[in-house]
Formats: C-alpha cells, sequence, structure tokens
C-alpha cells in the first residue's frame, strides 16, 4: 500500500517536473494575474473566466486592483449561407465572429490601441442530421470564442513581458 502510494506521488512529481500543464492554460506574467473585462458578451466573459482559472488568474470585479484591463468593443457575430441545395436548403455556412479591444494597465495607461480580431469558420450543414449540426454549430462558436481569448491573452502577455524587459 505504501509503496503504490510512493510510485503516485513520484510519477506526479515527474509529470509536473515535464512541463505538463492543464490544456488551455497560459503561463502569466503578474501584471495577468488579475484581469478587469470591460465589455464583452456573457460567453466572451466565460471563456475568459474559464483560460484565467485554468492559469491561476481571475477575472476581477472592478478595475482597482486589477493588473490589466481588457476593454471590448462592437462585439459581432454573424451566420452567412454559403452554398443551397437543389431544394433550397443551406449546405455550407460560414460563422464570423469580430470584435475590438484595447488592453490598458492597472494605471489605466493603453498598452495596445484598439485593435481588431476576426474569426472566420465554415463547415458543411447536412440537412439529414439537422439536430447534430446545431450542436455542431454551437461547439464551433465556442470554439471561435475560445481563440478570442487565447489571442488577446497572447497578446497581452507579450506586451507586459516586453514592457518588464
Amino acid at each position: 500500500m505504501l509503496t503504490n502510494k510512493l510510485i503516485i506521488l513520484v510519477l506526479a512529481l515527474l509529470l509536473n517536473a515535464c512541463g505538463y500543464h492543464m490544456r488551455g492554460a497560459f503561463e502569466l506574467p503578474d501584471g495577468l494575474k488579475k484581469v478587469y473585462l470591460e465589455g464583452g458578451s456573457p460567453q466572451l466573459r466565460d471563456q475568459f473566466n474559464r483560460a484565467l482559472k485554468a492559469s491561476s488568474a481571475k477575472l476581477a470585479d472592478s478595475p482597482e486592483g486589477a493588473g490589466m484591463i481588457i476593454r471590448i468593443f462592437g462585439e459581432d457575430s454573424t451566420r452567412r449561407v454559403l452554398s443551397l441545395s437543389s431544394r433550397g436548403r443551406s449546405n455550407e455556412l460560414e460563422l464570423y465572429y469580430r470584435l475590438d479591444y484595447e488592453l490598458a494597465n492597472s494605471a489605466n495607461a493603453l498598452l495596445i490601441d484598439r485593435q481588431p480580431v476576426e474569426i472566420r469558420r465554415e463547415y458543411f450543414n447536412n440537412q439529414q442530421d439537422i439536430i447534430a449540426k446545431d450542436n455542431e454549430e454551437s461547439v464551433i462558436r465556442n470554439e471561435m470564442y475560445q481563440q478570442v481569448v487565447r489571442t488577446i491573452m497572447n497578446r497581452a502577455r507579450v506586451i507586459l513581458e516586453a514592457n518588464a524587459k
């Protein structure tokens, strides 16, 4: 029994030593340990919250005490038909998501001026599996939100690391 526990402990230490981290986790500088998000849809806020929790950080309730302020402007999400079947139903769809954001530090000084992030995804809409395809669209949209969060967090991390040098 003791040897089993010892083996598990050694394996856990080895796994930690190899640099393993949970999927979606970022190595964040101190300025990103507490982030205030100004604006943004509930879905975007949820993805920010998940990404920060995976990286041992959190969303702040107010700009006071936050190391970074992320301001979201003009969030836009659309769906466009790319091709139709012989019956006039959509075969191929394009999902489009765009937002503008800017980054400020805890003293409210701009670190990055207003910049856009755009993401497009296309998928085939099989008319035989309507329920499954509706679910697929929500999964794709969720992945788009995740990609936007990763993009913004990576840019914020690079700016903070460049300012620290």
